[in-house]
């Protein structure tokens, strides 16, 4: 029997997108230079103007998973990484958003074929969501390892019969 396994090495030839909501910037932002920090740091040229990371900025959470779709059925990423935050209020709209965001990227995922990744903080409060963009440790980071590792193992799992 076999055993597959993604590594964080040999990723010249990877190619990424990475979708991010505007809404909450102060925290998306940070979880993005995190993100972008574990890529250059596994030898993957991160700069918007390079050739394997493209960035697409959505107005909020809500619309991530339509654009993260789009880029994975594109063919041209090996992992799509979502990033944004949706932080509960005195309403449920917290619910509805994260339910609905969470349910998306999991769908965008299963239907192409290609891993999408939920870096979407779904937190109590601003403290919470920046203690997980970068106060206590970034989330971005984690994000961009598993794409790297999802990427990766995509490529070693055997291809299905045309």
């Amino acid at each position: 029997m076999a055993v597959f396994e993604g590594s964080f090495t040999h990723t010249e030839s990877l190619r990424f997108a990475i979708v991010i909501g505007r809404f909450n910037d102060l925290v998306t932002e940070k979880l993005l230079g995190g993100c972008q920090d574990c890529l250059k740091r596994h030898g993957i040229d991160a700069d918007p103007q390079g050739t394997q990371v493209d960035y697409a900025w959505v107005p909020g959470c809500f619309e991530i998973p339509l654009v993260a779709r789009k880029l994975a059925a594109s063919g041209h990423y090996n992992a799509v990484i979502c990033l944004g935050a949706v932080i509960r209020g005195q309403t449920p709209h917290f619910d509805y958003v994260a339910s609905e965001v969470s349910k998306g990227v999991a769908a965008a995922g299963i239907e192409t074929g290609v891993p999408v990744i939920f870096g979407v903080l779904t937190v109590d409060s601003l403290q919470q969501a920046l203690e997980r963009a970068g106060i206590k440790s970034n989330l971005g980071w984690n994000y961009a390892m598993g794409a790297i590792e999802m990427a990766s193992l995509m490529q070693k799992l055997p291809r299905a019969a045309a």
